[in-house]
């Protein structure tokens, strides 16, 4: 069955921070320079900020740049870094908390701001939208489409509605092809198409090895006497892993 088509000028898959902020810059520079243009962003999670469970410590300079109003625009960023702290853990259940000449560098926090990344997404996505740009949630970017000559045509949609048997239910909806003259992959370290393209285009030769590391991500609900507004700890040491959480 010969699937339906759209057409924008920019296609971009993942609308997380990257994804969004691209959306955003790209609008920017399209009404700077008095052009229309379309961009439509689609995002596998049933709303933006679903699969963006990080509480994170951010940097504001790149937020900076890209609206610098951003704190007068409602941007859900507010709790200021006011000490970072630095344990190293002997055990199970003791640590050394080590003085601050011996904290590395890259840890200190000073100027930043801890955030919920999926609060920031969400906010990123109402700025976008209200520049022009689509947004797509509950569509997956199944299928990358290619050009004759073998350039990126766009990409196409996940079926949805489809039972285990591969019977189709009322909620079915059909595969859609999203062309674009130009599409970015912002889907997230080697994305389920970001794996494709490296072999598409034989992208690793040359390159080192891939590296990986696993991180683990938990969100505690702790006794409010017990929460220091800004305060950023962060851990190594037993059983030798590194750890970070704020308050």
């Amino acid at each position: 069955m010969e699937r339906e088509s759209m057409e924008f000028d920019v296609v971009i898959v993942g609308a997380g921070p990257s994804g969004l902020s691209a959306a955003c810059r790209i609008m920017q520079l399209a009404q700077e320079s008095e052009q229309e243009i379309t961009v439509c962003v689609v995002e596998k999670g049933s709303e933006v900020g679903a699969h963006i469970l990080s509480g994170a410590v951010l940097e504001p300079r790149a937020l900076d740049e890209l609206f610098p109003d951003w704190q007068s625009m409602g941007a859900p960023v507010n709790s200021k870094v006011t000490q970072d702290t630095f344990y190293f853990y002997t055990s199970q259940q003791s640590a050394l908390k080590l003085p601050g000449f011996a904290i590395p560098k890259p840890t200190h926090n000073d100027g930043n701001y801890i955030v919920s990344m999926g609060n920031v997404c969400r906010w990123l996505a109402e700025q976008a939208e209200g520049l022009g740009v689509e947004i797509y949630p509950g569509f997956t970017a199944a299928e990358i489409l290619y050009h004759e000559d073998g350039s990126v045509k766009g990409i196409a949609t996940g079926e949805m509605g489809v039972s285990a048997e591969g019977e189709q239910k009322d909620s079915y909806v059909p595969s859609m092809e999203l062309h674009a003259k130009y599409t970015l992959f912002a889907e997230g370290c080697r994305g389920h198409l970001g794996k494709q393209l490296i072999e598409q285009f034989n992208l690793s030769e040359g390159k080192d090895p891939q590296h990986y590391g696993i991180g683990i991500k938990e969100i505690w609900e702790i006794p409010a006497d017990q929460h220091e507004e800004g305060k950023v700890i962060h851990g190594i040491g037993w059983p030798l892993s590194e750890s970070g959480s704020s308050g």
